[in-house]
């Protein structure tokens, strides 16, 4: 830690169990039950704003920023007009949940089952979108692991990037709220845009009320605390909070201080008003770089100073708990919020943009060791080598930070989405692996498909190897003659997903713009206020369509290829007897499965294999692209990785790759855990032939490496040089975890004394005593290189 201060704020952060907060629950009640009849984006501004009147102030001993989402250090909370049905089947077991567990209290229950779910009853979104999604759709794409996006339905949308750049730091949100009057003071209900406009623009003037009064409140709280606090050092700092407070976020901040505490409180209002996702941070090097070597140069702060503060928002950052049902806590392991911030890369006109904020968030992620924010860094060809071999130095934590990105292909990802050149060279990521622009509306993380599954399907006639039921297209294996005609049938039992994963997620969005408008985030994106829409409806100045994730894609080419070398090729066993095997679970079937092991596997630099996972790849992309979002983007295609890998393998019989039944799938462009033997190298030189400019959603790949690899400093040169030579192959993302097996089952046995060890679970990082025992397990059972 760079303080005392902070070890004393992180082992409070550790010992504190996540806990269910209602306080926004009810204030969003108590606001709707008080507009019926008014205007949908009214009512959720003004419930906002309510909301920011209403919750709990707490300033902890010792902060030096402020800011609480509920009466808890670690509070999570319930939105009833996403979802209560969750809540209500599942809360009696929270505290016994095997992955996201929380604590909630009898009287919390009480007042939920007695104030809060009665009046949502018919309400919520999840039960408009499963009283309006087909019932051919619902079979394959709700709680299946085939087709998923829950976090849709039952959960607010988050995946914005603030731009504090062009809105927050220039204008504050008083001069957001005084643009909004300014607005409405040129506008009569003469038309039906003009009425939306004016309910949109009193929306921001609401939620601009709101944030302001929330930021006051904390003013007022630290200067009562200040009257009552005898250390004279502590009741400096809680009067410097206070006059903070009264100043930002009304107005722009003036100082590095203003600016972080600024940057926190966009975050809580962010979190109060959805509870969602992949609230990014973007380039926090860039906008808040000004303010620190100002407020350096005129001696207001020294470097220790505002290393503090950064390590303190860092731990805000971790706090907050995205409350979630159970199925969505699988594919999201972790307590993760995915908050991403990204540091690197190139300014808008293309040089180089590293500077000290960069190394200080490096050194930041080093200190604290928390699980936010999501540390992503960008890499290209000019980038100082000192600042890669500091990236290898956080590598060499063990940590699992920082995600490392291509610069140029993370552009081009960009480009190809419609951006202009210079913005796509502002890229930030988004949630895991997703390149972001801050003015960009997308749904970043919209639907997982299952890969293995369409597989399944096209060997099985549609039908589910684990319960029998038709879940995909009849299609008779009997006219398997070639590995071309499997691989047919794969492809149309794929299209048949992706086109359920299509239905769904427009089904989502037409009733996300209907009922949850998005007024605070609208305030945060650029051209929502130039336009008078709302973020939901397309307000945002770039509309880039929703991300689909395709799941398993090493999985699929590993029994293609085995399916083409023992039936096709060396013709040691028919089609039938493969299913027959395949149906038992490769029981009575050992040498066969042994010979499934032995065929080639992606991950090991084999053209052969590695060219089926290109194809297929390449294949999912070009089906995406066919179907349009419901304001009429394109959908994009990506291989990025959270835990969804293990829930989506836990609906799949055994595959011909040697697969058992119900075991992990393999996340984002990875190798199958335990398959790829080669080498480090071989492993990204597979995964880096693979067409990643063209998945525009991201691709990932994880790579664990032994922790003696990285002991010296000459390790870490080679470590990035590997690093600079996989992103010159065309390649976007790798993540590392440098972490032992005797570690990770030391940790299983003794979770208490690992409390802070961090793993990398997919494009996100998190303590690895918060995962359920099988995703501990599938983390362990990944290759550990020894070698580079």
């Amino acid at each position: 830690m760079s303080t005392e201060r902070i070890a004393r704020l992180k082992k409070n952060y550790i010992d504190t169990k996540p806990s269910i907060c209602v306080e926004r629950a009810i204030a969003f009640t108590e606001s709707h039950k008080a507009t019926e009849g008014e205007a949908m984006i009214l009512r959720r501004a003004k419930a906002f704003k309510e909301v920011c009147k209403q919750i709990s102030v707490s300033i902890f001993d010792g902060e030096l920023i402020v800011g609480t989402p509920g009466i808890y250090r670690r509070s999570g909370f319930v939105c009833p007009e996403f979802s209560w049905q969750w809540v209500e089947k599942e809360m009696d077991d929270f505290e016994n949940r095997s992955q996201d567990a929380y604590l909630i209290g009898k009287d919390q229950k009480e007042i939920l089952r007695r104030d809060i779910f009665p009046y949502w009853q018919g309400k919520s979104l999840e039960e408009a979108f499963l009283s309006t999604i087909p019932e051919e759709t619902k079979k394959i794409a709700v709680d299946t692991g085939i087709v998923d996006n829950d976090s849709k339905w039952r959960s607010a949308v988050g995946e914005i990037t603030p731009d504090y750049q062009d809105i927050i730091f220039k204008k504050g949100f008083g001069g957001i709220k005084d643009e909004a009057m300014e607005k409405l003071a040129n506008l009569e209900p003469l038309t039906g845009d003009n009425i939306d406009k004016i309910n949109f623009y009193k929306s921001v003037v609401e939620s601009c009320n709101g944030i302001i009064t929330l930021a006051e409140r904390h003013s007022e709280k630290a200067r009562e605390m200040a009257l009552l606090e005898n250390d004279a050092k502590r009741k400096e700092e809680l009067l410097k909070i206070s006059e903070i407070c009264n100043n930002i976020p009304k107005n722009p901040p003036s100082t590095f201080y203003e600016a972080i505490q600024t940057v926190w409180f966009v975050q809580l209002g962010s979190i109060l008003s959805e509870n969602s996702l992949a609230l990014n941070l973007g380039r926090f090097d860039q906008y808040m770089y000004p303010f620190y070597e100002k407020d350096l140069r005129d001696g207001r702060i020294t470097e220790e100073e505002a290393q503090e503060l950064i390590e303190a928002l860092w731990l805000k950052l971790s706090e907050w708990v995205w409350a979630i049902s159970k199925n969505t806590a699988q594919y999201f392991a972790g307590y993760n919020s995915f908050q991403n911030l990204t540091v690197g890369g190139r300014r808008r006109d293309g040089s180089d943009a590293t500077n000290d904020i960069s190394y200080m968030c490096l050194a930041a992620s080093k200190n604290v060791k928390t699980h936010q924010p999501g540390l992503s860094v960008r890499i290209h060809p000019d980038c100082p080598q000192e600042f890669l071999i500091a990236v290898c130095d956080l590598i060499r934590e063990g940590t699992g930070f920082p995600a490392v990105h291509n610069d140029r292909v993370g552009s081009q990802m960009l480009l190809a989405a419609g951006l202009s050149p210079e913005d796509a060279r502002d890229w930030s990521n988004c949630g895991c692996v997703v390149p972001h622009f801050r003015k960009v509306g997308e749904w970043t993380s919209a639907v997982n498909i299952n890969f293995a599954g369409a597989l399944e399907y096209a060997l099985n006639n549609g039908k589910s190897r684990i319960t029998g039921e038709q879940m995909g297209l009849e299609i008779e294996k009997k006219n398997f003659n070639s590995i071309e005609d499997v691989k047919a049938a794969f492809y149309k039992q794929l299209s048949n997903l992706i086109k359920h994963a299509v239905v769904s997620t427009v089904v989502a969005q037409q009733i996300h713009t209907e009922m949850v408008p998005r007024p605070f985030l609208s305030t945060l994106v650029d051209g929502c206020m130039e336009k008078g829409i709302d973020l939901s409806r397309g307000g945002a100045l770039y509309n880039v369509g929703p991300v689909l994730t395709g799941i398993g894609v090493a999985d699929v080419a590993n029994s293609l290829a085995a399916i083409k070398a023992l039936v096709f090729d060396e013709k040691k066993i028919s089609i039938d007897e493969l299913n027959k095997a395949l149906d038992r679970n490769w029981e009575g079937y050992e040498d066969l499965r042994k010979q499934a092991l032995e065929c080639p596997k992606y991950g090991n630099d084999i053209d052969k294999v590695d060219y089926l996972a290109v194809e297929i790849s390449d294949f999912y992309n070009r089906e995406i692209k066919k179907y349009k979002d419901y304001f009429g983007s394109p959908f994009n295609s990506a291989f990025m990785g959270i835990s969804n890998y293990i829930p989506t393998g836990s609906v799949i019989g055994a595959t011909p790759d040697g697969r058992y039944a119900k075991s992990p799938l393999t996340e984002g462009v990875s190798p199958h855990a335990g398959t790829d033997l080669t080498s480090p190298t071989a492993a990204m030189r597979s995964a880096a032939k693979i067409n990643h400019d063209i998945h525009t959603g991201g691709t990932l790949l994880n790579v664990k490496l032994s922790p003696e690899l990285l002991k010296t400093d000459k390790s870490l040169v080679n470590l990035a040089s590997l690093i600079r030579a996989y992103f010159e192959l065309g390649a976007f993302h790798v993540q590392f975890n440098v972490i032992s097996t005797e570690t990770l089952r030391k940790a299983q046995e003794n979770p208490e004394e690992y409390k802070d060890l961090l793993v990398r679970v997919a494009g996100y990082s998190t303590q690895f005593v918060n995962l359920s025992r099988e995703v501990q397990d599938a983390i362990i059972e990944r290759t550990t290189y020894e070698n580079i």
